[in-house]
């Protein structure tokens, strides 16, 4: 699983998802879900290497990216394919 920033948005998921799909986590370090959920796409990181990209993204470190998909809960998984959002799942 990688961690992404602001200032690997576009190289890690955009860039990316256009070979690969990319599954974005939108976490935070005080939510109990966000840390349920965590385990379950450590594995998922490991069962699909090579077939999908599993990355994580700080709300709380990188506010602009969750607020231009308009992520008002957390935890909130997008996936990216081809370099657009095809997915999402809030909560």
């Amino acid at each position: 699983m990688i961690d992404v920033t602001l200032a690997t948005y576009e190289q890690d998921i955009l860039e990316a998802s256009m070979t690969q799909p990319v599954l974005v986590d939108f976490w935070a370090a005080w939510c109990g879900p966000c840390k349920a959920i965590a385990p379950v796409l450590d594995e998922l990181a490991g069962t699909y290497q090579g077939k999908v990209r599993i990355a994580k993204m700080d709300v709380d470190a990188n506010q602009a990216i969750p607020a231009q998909f308009g992520i008002r809960s957390i935890p909130t998984l997008i996936l990216f394919k081809g370099g657009q959002s095809v997915a999402t799942i809030s909560g």
